[in-house]
Order: C-alpha cells, then sequence, then structure tokens
C-alpha cells in the first residue's frame, strides 16, 4: 500500500480524497493557491504547500511546482482528482518521470481516449456502435459539406473536448456557419487544439455512463452505470445509479461495449465510458473520461465500494479482490450538484459564504469544501457540494433528495437549489422519462 499522497486538486474532490487516505493510514500532502491556504482542503491534509497565486494557471496547473511539492515532502504517489490536470498525458509522464506513482491509467490510454475522433475509431475497431459523424474539418466550407452528408441536425464538437464544452447543436446550415468560428474558438480556449467534427444529433437522448475498474494485472470489472441525463448546457446537473432504464439488456450491453473499449486501449485504474441512449434501444458511444468522476459518488452508494480506494489499490500494484459476480447493486442513490450560480441564468455568483448549512439524515451524504466565511471566487468552478441520497428503491432515493434541498441553508451567494427543487417536483422526472433537453422543457434558456 503506498504510504504517502500528493492532492493535486482543490475543493471538494480534494477534502474526499484525504478522508478515504485517513482511512487507510496514508499521509496526505495538500497543494494550494495563494487564495486557498487556510481553506478546507488545505487543513484536510497533513501537510500543504501554497504553489502560486490565484490563478489555476500560476498554481494548479503549474507541473513544475506540483512536483517540487512532491519531491520535498518525498511522497510515494499523485492523485489527480477530477478536472484541472487530471486528463493530462504529459502531467502523468512528468509524475512517473519523477519516480512517483501516478493514479490513474497509463498515459498512452489518456491520449488514446483524449482525440474524439482517435476514441470514435477505436471504438468502431472494438464493433461497439459510434453515432455517425466526420474525419476534423479544417474549414466551415468543410463543415458545411460534411454535415450535408450526415443530414441535420448536427453536433459541432470539439475533437480535444470533454465535458461538453466546445458542443453546439445546429439546425440548419445557417446555424452551423454561426458557430463554426464560434466552437473553434472555444476549443482551443479550453484544449489548446481548434480541430473540430461534425456528428449527427440524436434527437431526445439520453446520457448514460458506465463505470470501470481495471487493475494493472489483466482483471476489471463493470461497476454498473450511471444516469447523467439532466444537464444545463452539456453539463450535467443531476446524476443517478442505476440508470432508470428499464430494458436490462440494454443496460448488458452497454456495460460489455464500455469493458470492450477498456480492455482495447490497455485501461487501468478507474474511468467511464460514456453513450448516447435513444428511446428505442439504441446506444452510440461518446467519450471515455480518464479519471474519476465528479458523480461517482452515486456508484459508491450502490456498490459499497469506495472508488478512491480502489484506485490507491490499483496504484499500489495490487490485483482486484472481486471479480464481476461479486460487486453488488444494492437500492438507488441521486446525486444533485450544487453551484453558486444564478438558478435561471446559469452564470457563477461570486460571493462570500455567510451560512452554509448542509443537511444531514438517514441516506444523505454531502461533499462539500465550503464553509461560513468563505469566498467564492471566478478563479474556480463554483461547485459548493454535491448532495448525494440512497434510498432502498429509486422513490425514496429521490424523496430523501427532495427533504435535503429543502433544508440545505446557503446565504451570501446565489445558488441553484431552487433549480432542484423544480427538476425534483416534475413529473418527468419522477417517472424517469429523461433527457438532455429536459431543462427546456421545464422552461429553462439552455
Amino acid at each position: 500500500m503506498l504510504r504517502s499522497i500528493l492532492i493535486a486538486n482543490r475543493g471538494e474532490i480534494a477534502c474526499r480524497i484525504a478522508r478515504t487516505c485517513r482511512r487507510l493510514g496514508i499521509r496526505t500532502v495538500a497543494v494550494c493557491s495563494e487564495a486557498d491556504a487556510a481553506s478546507p482542503h488545505a487543513r484536510a491534509a497533513d501537510a500543504a504547500v501554497v504553489i502560486g497565486a490565484p490563478p489555476v494557471g500560476e498554481s494548479y496547473l503549474r507541473t513544475d511546482r506540483i512536483l517540487a511539492a512532491a519531491r520535498e515532502h518525498r511522497v510515494d504517489a499523485v492523485h489527480p482528482g477530477y478536472g484541472l490536470l487530471s486528463e493530462s498525458p504529459g502531467f502523468a509522464r512528468a509524475v512517473e518521470g519523477a519516480g512517483i506513482r501516478w493514479i490513474g491509467p497509463p498515459p498512452e490510454a489518456m491520449e488514446a481516449m483524449a482525440l474524439k475522433v482517435a476514441s470514435r475509431a477505436l471504438a468502431i475497431r472494438c464493433g461497439v456502435p459510434v453515432v455517425p459523424g466526420s474525419e476534423p474539418v479544417g474549414s466551415e466550407d468543410e463543415a458545411v459539406s460534411a454535415a450535408r452528408d450526415i443530414g441535420y441536425p448536427v453536433m459541432l464538437k470539439a475533437s480535444a473536448g470533454g465535458g461538453g464544452i466546445g458542443m453546439l447543436r445546429c439546425d440548419d446550415e445557417a446555424a452551423l456557419r454561426r458557430g463554426f468560428p464560434q466552437t473553434r474558438r472555444r476549443s482551443l480556449a479550453a484544449f489548446g487544439d481548434d480541430a473540430v467534427y461534425i456528428e449527427r444529433a440524436v434527437v431526445r437522448p439520453r446520457h448514460v455512463e458506465v463505470q470501470v475498474l481495471f487493475d494493472d494485472h489483466g482483471a476489471g470489472v463493470v461497476l454498473h452505470e450511471r444516469e447523467c441525463s439532466v444537464q444545463r448546457r452539456h453539463q450535467k446537473v443531476i446524476e443517478e445509479a442505476p440508470s432508470p432504464l428499464q430494458d436490462e439488456a440494454l443496460r448488458l450491453r452497454l456495460a460489455v461495449a464500455a469493458a470492450s473499449v477498456a480492455r482495447a486501449v490497455g485501461y487501468v485504474n478507474a474511468g467511464t465510458v460514456e453513450f448516447i441512449v435513444d428511446g428505442e434501444g439504441g446506444y452510440w458511444f461518446l467519450e471515455m473520461n480518464t479519471r474519476l468522476q465528479v458523480e461517482h459518488p452515486v456508484t459508491e452508494m450502490i456498490t459499497g465500494l469506495d472508488l478512491v480506494e480502489q484506485q490507491i489499490r490499483v496504484a499500489s500494484g495490487e490485483a482486484l479482490a472481486f471479480g464481476q459476480a461479486q460487486v453488488p447493486r444494492r437500492g438507488h442513490a441521486v446525486e444533485c450538484r450544487i453551484y453558486a450560480e444564478d438558478p435561471e441564468r446559469f452564470l457563477p455568483s461570486p460571493g462570500t459564504l455567510t451560512v452554509f448549512e448542509p443537511p444531514e439524515g438517514e441516506g444523505v451524504r454531502v461533499d462539500h469544501a465550503a464553509e461560513p466565511g468563505m469566498a467564492v471566487t471566478p478563479h474556480y468552478d463554483p461547485l459548493l457540494a454535491k448532495v448525494v441520497t440512497w434510498g432502498e428503491d429509486r422513490a425514496q432515493a429521490i424523496d430523501r433528495m427532495r427533504e435535503a434541498i429543502d433544508r440545505f441553508r446557503i446565504e451570501g451567494v446565489r445558488h441553484n437549489l431552487p433549480l432542484h427543487r423544480r427538476i425534483l417536483a416534475s413529473d418527468a422526472f419522477a417517472r424517469g422519462a429523461l433527457h438532455t433537453g429536459l431543462l427546456a422543457e421545464l422552461g429553462y434558456r439552455i
């Protein structure tokens, strides 16, 4: 077992990793910007190192400063969390080049999944369906030609993208021509690569993802699927596990497809294979996220597994202690992401938290790194907390979530608790009739 880990992240995920390490008796080192020097995540670790100014480019994205902190404290491994440098093959290689374990997949697997066109080709070789799409297009006219061949509506997508960044639906040629330069600019700003491609838009799609876990000895398991269809601007808002899909045969096909893609790329550690699903049993590979997901707690709640612990054990060289037949699926779990943002326009709401009182109760878990007096700054993602509820069935998990959201008190910044109340009260959500346009149907501009 690893003895010491540097957590190359901040906020709630850094606190969550530190919590597991403490239970396992592993020493932790936090890195933090000057703005986070006294933050909960800095205090959650056994030691904390200030590595730069508040902007992420001067702190949390500085590989040299992170590795200097790792060497100073003689850590065995680095856990990247999610976001920031978690899917950077260059950072992973730098960590390994410094003689430190990387708690994540091999850099080669990360590279294979990073470019969406290349990952689509790999899925095709595995016999996994993909949505009809193009190669990267270099000009507006090439994009228009590709869209005519594929058929409208289409999605403009950043080839190096992920997390919904750089995605735009176009219903006709005029919209495609307007959106093409905009998508390229967003892609370049977010990923340093302005390559885009065209993909057919699936009408009223569901977004379903499958959690996989592989060790370094050739063994792997599927830890069921999660439903992530409730989104705004291609960003997830509510997730649940398992999916309320009623088609067990489709559930099995998704699991088999996810395992096939992971094996084909030589995957090790925890990862997520994402799919688009329609209302008629069709499914298509979307992408693979080569890291821990924000929504991993719902999988933990239904399996009883600590995914961070499993990541650490795999990185320590251990073989998985269980096979597919030993992976439980108990009850149902729902997660609501609580942001400091305008609940109507989805714009960040910086300020100072004056009240922060998360709910408690049976079947309720809240992952957060917030406290009264804390400044919510424009430098970082405005995620305040993740509320997770578990129930014997979906109805009970939703009832517990409604009660938890009603008990949550936040003051000092605007927040999206009203959005969650409205979604949870909707008939479509209660019935599990989910798709990525649900918020638009509820009257939100997404």
